[in-house]
Order: structure tokens, then C-alpha cells, then sequence
């Protein structure tokens, strides 16, 4: 979302006359080929003035003509499409709150799909994360209001709140007979972009969980800090979006010539191409690229370039589909239009929005089956058996051998507690089909590439 002030800006309401003209400006009327005529555009100001004073003249309760208006603009935006709306003071106010500062929340993305209150993704280490909402899953009530006719940012209210306050979402889930009932405590929103660890020698893993403003400094440094790197993987399952920049700085990290991405509008302001550049671009190691249908947004831009420019292989299932760039309009000092301007393009000049990227090899997500063969001994059998008969020998031996002195840890107790963090073992992969899907087919990559050299 880009914080943009526009020359439309509205300080007062002189007169329903004032009204319908406003509206004018930023409506559109029934869905058409061509734009409406002066004479329809005059039709309908006076239509919507006629039924203004109706409604202040016959309605059984006294009505307030700006609060008529106000929610006459929510409608409005609403059926232009589920990211436009008209902001009025508290939901402006609260917009301020979520771009500046800390606030408490579930750490969910959420979204309209097919008209139902979808979950985009929940943030790793947030609490609906941990509370095991799953992207995919429709929220159907949260607490007892039935999101039914509920716009994006109503449900984004009900669902911020005070930290360690508690709601409960009912939600349907895909093969689950019935709608669950997950109970989440609200607490700050801290989201940790940029998770990164390896896989044996030669892969680089890289998790994007969202799009900050730190996400293409933390894979430069972790490239730097990974010299020796071989293959990597960038992994968006999950990932809501964020930051457009962010989004074309990673692209440009890969690629090193082209538009990476593109915007078009009605306006000809809103005609972007985002474009790379060639300076200390990495265009020869071998990618994979995870998404499924959390990925929506900028991860879906950066995933669908490194598509287009045949960078990247794309593993996993279909994201989520928004290809669309909303702005801010102020309205005078307390009032907003969040407004749909354009939609997203990538190299190939297809469109993300509704559509979204399909991954080259679909992979769905679950647990591979892991057999081995009791036959035959592994190296990781001896190394134990060894380990375990050299214990039998000298205990002391093996005492000293993990241990500095009497004041200190144990060293090779914490550096395993460090692995863990910072390395995926086979097993972890197996639990994971998609990953371990995109470590084989990574692998075969490198292999190609080094008959490439």
C-alpha cells in the first residue's frame, strides 16, 4: 500500500448537490465498455440526491445526512472490489497506528476469496501461528459476529486488540467435517522476515515469512555469510506480501536485465516498470522457489519473475492471486479512500491478480514416507556404534574430550542446540514433501550446472 496525496481531496460537504458530485468523482456506474456520457453522469448525481432526501424526509427513525453519506461511500467501495473502502476517522486513525507503530494482533493475512473471509497466511512465531490457523481456512465468526457481508478491514478491527486479551474464530478447513473453534490470545505483532539455514554443504535455505524493509539486506547477508553455496532455495509458502521494493530487490539480486515487474492504471501516473540492473547480480547459481496458496503479493511477484525469466524453478501448489496496487487518498485531515489503481504484471506480461502463479511442478504439502532397508547398515549406524564403544573404554576420555573446564557448559551440547536452528536434517526434510521435493530437484541442479562449467 502507497501513502500517495492526490489533488481530489474533499474538506466539507456544502450541499447533496456537493455530495453526488463527489461521489461522481470517484464512481463508477454500471460495468460498461465505454465511459458514461455527461448526461448519464448528471442522471445518476441526481438519482442518488433524490434518494438522500427521501431517505431524511420518510425514514421511520431521524437519520444523519453525513453518516447517510459515509456509509453510502463504504458501499460504494466495497463493490468496487474486497481492497478499496472508504476510510472515516477511526479506521484512518487506526490505519496510522498499524503503519507507525506496534500493535496486538493474531500475526494473520487475510483476504476475500469468492466472497468468504479467507486466511491468506498466519506469520511464523505469531499467535495464530501457534495456535495452528492453517492459510486456506474461512473464518466464518469472530467471537459471535458472523463475517458474512464483513469488509477486509472491519474483520482486521475485531481481530486487533489489546495484547493478551483472547477471541475465538470459527473456521471452516478443507477435509475437516466440521467448522473448528481456535481459541488465540492476542499479543504485539514482532515478525521476523528472514529465516536462514542450510541443508548439507551446498544448499542455502531461505525462508521470507513477509516483506519488510530488511528482507533483500538479510539475503544479501546471508549469500555473504554462505560463500560456498551451491544451490539455494527461497522459500515463500505463507508469505502475505509486504513492501514492493523489497519484492523487486530480491528479483534484481538473480537477474540482471528486463522489467521485473510491471504496474498499469487507468491513470498514467500509476504506468510502472520496474526494472533490474546488472551491478553484483547473481544470474548463475541454481534456484528453486517455494510457494502455495498462502503466497500472495509481492511473493508472488518475486516467485512469477523468477518464473518468467527462467531463473528459478517454481515448486509447490497455486498462490493466492493478488496482483492488485491500492493508495491512500486523503480526504481532508481525518478521512481516507483506500483506492485500487492498477494491476500488477510480470516479464511475461501476464497478471497475477485472480490468477496467480503456477508453480512448474506441483508438490502438495504433507509427510514423505521414509523407508529403509534393515539389510544394510548406514555410516551413521557405525559412527554411533563407535562412539558408543569408545564410552565403554574411557569415560573420563570422552568427558574431557566435550568439556573445557569445570566452570563451562557443555560446548558440544550448545553447538548442537545451534544446529538445530540453523541446520535442516534429513529427517526434518521428510516431514516436509515440498521441501524435500525442491532439495532433490536443487540437487539435480547443481548437478547440471556443473556440466555446464
Amino acid at each position: 500500500m502507497i501513502k500517495k496525496s492526490k489533488k481530489i481531496i474533499v474538506t466539507g460537504l456544502v450541499s447533496t448537490l456537493t455530495v453526488a458530485y463527489l461521489l461522481g468523482s470517484f464512481a463508477q456506474a454500471k460495468s460498461t465498455s465505454v465511459e458514461s456520457t455527461a448526461k448519464e453522469k448528471l442522471e445518476a448525481y441526481i438519482k442518488f440526491t433524490q434518494i438522500l432526501n427521501v431517505i431524511e424526509k420518510e425514514y421511520v427513525d431521524e437519520v444523519n445526512t453525513t453518516a447517510l453519506v459515509d456509509k453510502a461511500l463504504k458501499g460504494l467501495m466495497t463493490n468496487l472490489d474486497s481492497h478499496s473502502t472508504f476510510m472515516d476517522t477511526k479506521a484512518y486513525k487506526d490505519l496510522t497506528v498499524q503503519t507507525k507503530g506496534e500493535f496486538g494482533g493474531l500475526g494473520i493475512s487475510v483476504g476475500m476469496k469468492d466472497g468468504a473471509l479467507t486466511v491468506i497466511a498466519p506469520l511464523d512465531g505469531t499467535p495464530a501461528f501457534k495456535a495452528g490457523v492453517k492459510a486456506g481456512d474461512i473464518i466464518l465468526k469472530i467471537d459471535d459476529k458472523a463475517t458474512i457481508g464483513m469488509t477486509i478491514d472491519d474483520s482486521v478491527k475485531l481481530m486487533r486488540g489489546k495484547p493478551k486479551t483472547d477471541i475465538v474464530l470459527t473456521m471452516i478447513r478443507k477435509k475437516e467435517p466440521k467448522p473448528l473453534k481456535i481459541k488465540i490470545t492476542r499479543d504485539i505483532i514482532k515478525i521476523q522476515s528472514v529465516y536462514v539455514k542450510t541443508i548439507g554443504e551446498k544448499v542455502l535455505y531461505i525462508h521470507v515469512t513477509s516483506f519488510d524493509q530488511k528482507v533483500v539486506e538479510g539475503v544479501k547477508k546471508a549469500m555473504k555469510e554462505n560463500p560456498k553455496t551451491e544451490g539455494i532455495i527461497l522459500d515463500f509458502r505463507n508469505n502475505p506480501g509486504g513492501l514492493l521494493d523489497q519484492a523487486v530487490g530480491l528479483v534484481d539480486l538473480f537477474v540482471e536485465e528486463g522489467v521485473i515487474v510491471s504496474q498499469k492504471g487507468k491513470a498514467k501516473e500509476e504506468n510502472i516498470a520496474y526494472k533490474s540492473h546488472k551491478k553484483n547480480s547473481d544470474t548463475k547459481t541454481p534456484m528453486v522457489v517455494l510457494v502455495n496458496g498462502g503466497s500472495a503479493s509481492a511473493s508472488e511477484i518475486v516467485a512469477g519473475a523468477l518464473q518468467d525469466f527462467n531463473r528459478s524453478i517454481v515448486v509447490g501448489e497455486k498462490t493466492f492471486g493478488k496482483g492488485s496496487v491500492q493508495i491512500v487518498m486523503p480526504i481532508g485531515d481525518k478521512e481516507a479512500l483506500k483506492l485500487t489503481v492498477a494491476r500488477y504484471y510480470l516479464p511475461s506480461g501476464r497478471t497475477i491478480q485472480a490468477e496467480g502463479v503456477t508453480p512448474d511442478i506441483i508438490i502438495h504439502s504433507g509427510e514423505c514416507e521414509q523407508k529403509e532397508d534393515p539389510l544394510f547398515l548406514k555410516e551413521r549406524d557405525l559412527k554411533k556404534h563407535l562412539e558408543s564403544e569408545l564410552e565403554k573404554i574411557d569415560v573420563n576420555a570422552t568427558i574431557k574430550t566435550i568439556r573445557v573446564d569445570d566452570n563451562s557448559t557443555d560446548s558440544n551440547a550448545t553447538k548442537g542446540e545451534d544446529d538445530n536452528k540453523t541446520i535442516i536434517t534429513e529427517d526434518q526434510l521428510y516431514k516436509d514433501a515440498q521441501l524435500k521435493s525442491a532439495v532433490d530437484i536443487l540437487r539435480a541442479l547443481i548437478i547440471t550446472n556443473k556440466g555446464k562449467k
